[in-house]
This record gives structure tokens, C-alpha cells and sequence, in this order.
């Protein structure tokens, strides 16, 4: 499963996002080695076509599997169930 984070420099959600991801990620690759979760920040500055490509419009949005998912920040719980839910 590959997670994209497209955040804008300077953003303070887009650096919460990215804390919040990195958490969540780790725990659930302890917790289930073989899910193969990958994450990568997107500067939707530096990548502004593919960004617009999604359809993201805004920052901080994530994407799975290249398919815009949240277009805000989502909770935890709400991050953790989709990526469970897309994992099966």
C-alpha cells in the first residue's frame, strides 16, 4: 500500500499530518509487518500537476493507492480503520 501526504512548506497541519501518519504507520507495521506500507511526503508545490491530477486542492490531503482519499486532516481512528479496511 503506498500513502502520499501532499503538503504545502510551512504548513503547520500538513506537519501534523505527517507526525500523525508516521505514528500510525510505524505502529501498524510493528503490529502487522506484512501490510508493505510505503508513505511519502508530495510538495504540492514541486508536484503541482500530479496534485492537480488527484484532484487535491488542498493542504494537507492524502492519497492511497493513487486515489485522493482525505482532502483534510483526518483523525486517527478514521486514518487507521481506512488503511485497515484497504489492507484486507
Amino acid at each position: 500500500m503506498k500513502i502520499e501526504i501532499f503538503s504545502s512548506p510551512g504548513c503547520g497541519k500538513c506537519g501534523q499530518a505527517k507526525i500523525r501518519l508516521k505514528e500510525l504507520v510505524d505502529e501498524l507495521m510493528a503490529q502487522q509487518p506484512d501490510l508493505g506500507i510505503e508513505w511519502r511526503e508530495v510538495n504540492i508545490l514541486e508536484e503541482i500537476d500530479y496534485a492537480v491530477d488527484l484532484g487535491v486542492l488542498s493542504a494537507p490531503s492524502l492519497a492511497i493507492d493513487g486515489k485522493l482519499v482525505f482532502t483534510s486532516l483526518p483523525g486517527t481512528k478514521r486514518l487507521r480503520r481506512e488503511i485497515e479496511q484497504r489492507s484486507r
